[in-house]
């Protein structure tokens, strides 16, 4: 008699992806939220409490979204700034019209999404990191449907913060920071840089950039309003691909003299993503990041669909880098992915509603009248895309052969996970490693090649009424898709099933990352340290 081993669930035939090899006619166990056992035929050894048939589909480890603006409304004497990016004046009552942390990682999972890392953000006014952690906390305790972790946005690096607070925040788990060289609320100076990126380096937390040019933004912007050219296409006007181009080049030219690692977010321009290229070929540590709507989508967005019934709705498609104009523009950044220039793929989910007072419409004189004067200056910055960051590049790049699977899982899971202290846990299939998969719809080839029982996802065309966000639009309204995440399992637990109820998931079942250094990316000059004379061979 066979004494099976007792697991909490088996996928069976499932044709698992990692950053490196493609599995087919693999069964995966799971045991206490772990997987335990990789191979062929697990049910003869195995009893399992649940087990999937995978129909022989392609399963992916759990998306790792690791730039997700969530539940962000900070008030200063000056500015309110909603959702990180909308910068606006106090004259008027405010409220935050973006994603919670129950609603943006209930939409998470519904995408395929397992672990999110979002930003608490620092004021100029806040002299200490330590309430602005703890008020984090305070409101995603208790409300997240998948896992998560903390950024801090640091705005006002005083040498307390650099030298007393940052070691406590990376012993707390919290490995990472970004730095703003735009935005009057949030820029640093180049020399606050250098300063946080020498802390940063001694301590080993991950430094993220958002890179454009400050003065340029605002010399354009002067000149578009005395013209009157406010609109909301005019905000890709207002900031050039130069305006990215030579803040990536700035930043990288920081990162060399301190050696510290950086990664340069949400990259829209090809020609900045060279200067990362570049960087790499040279060996320096520097990474890209770039997001769906810069592959999908173009500046001719931010004009009206319906100019006489809504002259600006294309604040819709604000956002910062803004849309680029040319699909060669697009086509670059496709080529930044596939040719590993970009190290990750976020959704930079940064929400605010559209049809609200204080959401996008707050570019208008008259929030009630759409046809009122505009100020793209106003409409807060961001895109909603948490949900949607997966099925889009799976749509446009496995499916079209544009990307393999590895080089999917390597840039939406595995990459993420690695550079932001989580590449023990999270990012692959592997024993040891958290249960967080992704069970896709078996393809039309893979149905074809199994015993008759599986079928291929039926086509649909997206609508705002398929997601689960609170936000009442999406920039892919109309987008086709062949597959779509089936199931979600967050360590071992079914917590999305497209065919049988959809969300099945609690809130609450997300818990906080105590997240750990970098195992992707370090200071040149412990990479560099066979180049030191004595190791030299005469």
């Amino acid at each position: 008699m066979v004494v099976k081993i007792e697991v909490d669930l088996l996928v069976q035939n499932a044709t698992v992806v990692t950053a490196a090899h493609v599995h087919p006619a693999q069964d995966i166990a799971v045991k206490d939220g772990k997987i335990l056992l990789l191979g062929q035929n697990l049910a003869s050894i195995l009893a399992a409490t649940k087990v999937i048939d995978a129909q022989g589909a392609f399963v992916t480890p759990g998306g790792v979204d690791s730039h997700v603006h969530l539940d962000q409304v900070v008030e200063g004497d000056d500015v309110i700034c909603i959702d990180d990016l909308q910068i606006q004046d106090s004259s008027i009552e405010v409220a935050s019209t973006g994603d919670n942390f129950e609603s943006g990682t209930r939409s998470a999972i519904a995408g395929g999404t397992t672990t999110v890392i979002c930003f608490a953000m620092q004021t100029r006014a806040d002299t200490s990191l330590v309430p602005v952690v703890a008020d984090y906390h305070r409101k995603s305790t208790g409300q997240a449907y998948c896992d998560y972790g903390f950024h801090i946005i640091l705005t006002n690096p005083t040498p307390a913060i650099m030298t007393g607070e940052l070691p406590g925040m990376m012993a707390d788990g919290i490995s990472s920071v970004k730095l703003y060289m735009t935005y009057d609320p949030l820029k640093l100076g180049d020399k606050e840089m250098l300063d946080v990126m020498m802390a940063t380096r001694a301590l080993g937390m991950t430094t993220m950039v958002h890179a454009e040019n400050a003065d340029m933004i605002s010399w354009i912007g002067e000149r578009l309003m005395e013209k009157n050219l406010n609109s909301p296409f005019y905000h890709s006007i207002s900031r050039p691909q130069i305006a990215e181009d030579e803040a990536t080049y700035r930043a990288i030219a920081m990162s060399e003299l301190t050696d510290t690692p950086i990664l340069l977010v949400h990259m829209s321009s090809p020609t900045a993503v060279s200067h990362v290229r570049q960087a790499q070929t040279r060996l320096l540590p520097i990474h890209a990041e770039t997001c769906p709507h810069y592959l999908f989508l173009t500046s001719a967005a931010l004009r009206a669909p319906h100019p006489v019934s809504d002259p600006f709705e294309g604040a819709k498609h604000i956002c910062s880098p803004p849309l680029r104009a040319s699909r060669a523009d697009l086509d670059g950044m496709w080529q930044g992915l596939s040719n590993g220039s970009v190290t990750t793929f976020s959704s930079d989910h940064a929400t605010s509603q559209y049809d609200h007072p204080c959401g996008k419409k707050r570019g208008l004189a008259d929030p009630a009248d759409p046809t009122s004067a505009p100020d793209y200056r106003k409409v807060p910055n961001g895109l909603p895309g948490v949900e949607t960051r997966l099925p889009t590049l799976w749509e446009g790049g496995v499916l079209t052969g544009r990307l393999t699977p590895q080089k999917f899982v390597e840039l939406t899971s595995s990459n993420p996970a690695k550079l932001y202290g989580l590449g023990n846990t999270k990012g692959a299939i592997a024993p040891g490693y958290d249960a967080d998969l992704v069970i896709w719809y078996p393809t039309a080839e893979q149905v074809a090649a199994g015993d008759g029982s599986a079928a291929p996802m039926a086509p649909f065309a997206l609508t705002n009424s398929h997601l689960h966000h609170a936000i009442d639009y999406t920039p892919f309204e109309g987008m086709r898709f062949n597959n779509w995440p089936r199931y979600t399992i967050l360590r071992g637990n079914v917590i999305w099933d497209r065919d049988g109820g959809g969300i099945v998931g609690s809130k609450g079942e997300g818990k906080f990352l105590r997240r750990g250094k970098s195992t992707l990316s370090k200071p040149r000059g412990v990479a560099a340290e066979w180049e030191k004379p004595e190791n030299l061979v005469a």
